[in-house]
């Protein structure tokens, strides 16, 4: 089994407006390891992170407008040579000895993920939030998920490429790349870390941004397991017109239209599932 190593492993980091800390973040990766290149994304920043980035040693890679932290992320990765790639904020949350960890664990697996603690994590309507996704995410890919939105993250460059074109252009990256790599049958580790306090204020809206998440997981589902989403709207709405069907005929001695035509609905999600479930398995036969 061959086993990453810092020298063959690339490091991205996207910024936006992290002047005060990516050069610290640099500073402190290139002492821990002989890593195979730093990258830093400046992501159309106007506070002079590009050159922190650059001054602590970093290549800069620089977005001529602001096109969102998972463009900035794709960036990197098409540019990475190293066999595998590093992903962590330039914010100061991640440590150096936690991104050694994190690689240590590939070869071994596929993907690995930065699982923050609830502690760490900023404030008490993200930590609710966050702990409602990954249960959902949980529930949706048969897996316990501790941490779905973690952006610490190191994995094989290969995959990473393989489903580039799935990956947002926003902050739901991370949940892509987790819901994506698990549901395609890839190995992934979840690592847990303690997250330090971020140096400047966190771009994520917990309001517009956590419904993005919502959709990220109902679409990457959908693509790779429909069943795991038709499969219960069905059943639910087969109990309704079943329930309500059963009270017509108690209560009136008929059976109404209203609930043949919900149990004809639930048969035809039903269908819809499965024939989902059929393209999804002719598309990932299609890419192995």
């Amino acid at each position: 089994m061959r086993v990453a190593h810092p020298s063959s492993t690339s490091i991205v980091i996207p910024a936006f407006n992290e002047a005060e800390a990516v050069g610290r973040v640099v500073t402190e990766l290139r002492a821990a390891a002989p890593w195979r290149e730093i990258l830093v994304v400046d992501d159309g920043s106007t506070d002079g992170t590009a050159a922190a980035a650059a001054a602590a040693g970093a290549v800069v890679l620089t977005h001529p407008y602001n096109m969102g932290n998972g463009a900035a992320v794709k960036t990197g990765i098409r540019r990475a040579g190293g066999d595998y790639v590093l992903i962590l904020d330039g914010d100061g949350q991640h440590q150096p000895a936690d991104a050694l960890r994190l690689v240590a664990r590939l070869g071994e697996y596929d993907l690995v993920i930065g699982a923050r603690s609830a502690a760490t994590q900023a404030t008490i309507g993200r930590r609710i939030g966050n702990a409602l996704l990954n249960g959902l995410a949980s529930y949706l890919t048969g897996r316990h998920v501790p941490d779905l939105t973690s952006g610490f993250r190191a994995a094989r460059r290969s995959v990473l490429v393989e489903f580039l074109h799935l990956l947002p252009n926003g902050f739901s990256t991370p949940t892509t790349t987790t819901l994506t790599f698990i549901k395609a049958g890839y190995s992934v580790c979840f690592e847990p870390i303690e997250a330090a306090r971020r140096t400047g204020r966190s771009k994520i809206r917990l309001g517009p941004d956590g419904a993005r998440f919502l959709l990220i997981l109902l679409k990457i589902v959908t693509i790779f397991s429909p069943l795991r989403v038709f499969v219960p709207i069905s059943l639910l709405v087969f109990a309704v017109g079943a329930s309500y069907g059963a009270w017509t005929i108690a209560t009136q001695s008929h059976l109404t239209n209203s609930s043949v035509l919900l149990i004809l609905l639930s048969v035809v999600i039903f269908m819809f599932g499965l024939v989902s479930e059929q393209i999804a398995a002719m598309r990932l036969e299609g890419r192995r």
